[in-house]
């Protein structure tokens, strides 16, 4: 007896176990729920990269617009100060980043263009070191112009492969490099 209704038994489980795999009402559900995660992770990554590429195309925009006046001299002989220009960079911006708080500007008249590279302006903490100048140059000076903007990172578990930064932030940074055209006397 006890043999038949351990067969029984069998049977039954197994015809449930037939009409459960064979429903599919919540597949859908139960599918995307698996998938969701990852797919949000690298929708929310890609969104992250494209956000810091837009910010650093229209720094070195910026950047160009501004230095416009340095390389023809016009700069030079009207007096702009450091704050003017940093003005000039700013309206270049579209007001898109915030000019004030984590906008950093260095001109700095080298040598010559071998010697334009001046490393990194961060620290061993990651940390920016701020010992910017403002040296627009004169008449054929080659002249290197460094803006550095902090940028906080929207998503701080996905983009810990962008940080470049202490807490949760990436340096931008745009350089123009040029010879000053002659003006003046």
């Amino acid at each position: 007896m006890a043999g038949a209704q351990d067969f029984s038994l069998a049977v039954r489980l197994s015809k449930r176990w037939a009409r459960f795999t064979q429903d599919r009402r919540g597949a859908t559900a139960v599918e995307f729920a698996m998938i969701a995660a990852p797919f949000f992770f690298l929708t929310f990554g890609l969104l992250e990269v494209c956000l810091i590429f837009i910010m650093s195309t229209i720094m070195e925009h910026a950047v160009s617009e501004a230095a416009r006046p340095l390389r023809t001299g016009e700069a030079q002989e009207a007096g702009m100060t450091e704050a003017q220009f940093r003005q000039a960079v700013c309206d270049q911006l579209f007001g898109v980043l915030d000019c004030d708080a984590k906008l950093y500007i260095d001109v700095r008249t080298v040598s010559d263009f071998a010697s334009s590279s001046l490393g990194s302006p961060l620290d061993g903490d990651g940390e920016v070191v701020d010992d910017f100048v403002y040296e627009p140059g004169g008449a054929n000076d080659v002249v290197a112009v460094r803006v550095f903007y902090e940028w906080d990172l929207i998503t701080p578990l996905i983009s810990q492969p962008l940080r470049n930064m202490g807490g949760n932030r990436h340096l931008l940074q745009a350089n123009a490099v040029f010879r000053n055209e002659p003006f003046g006397s």
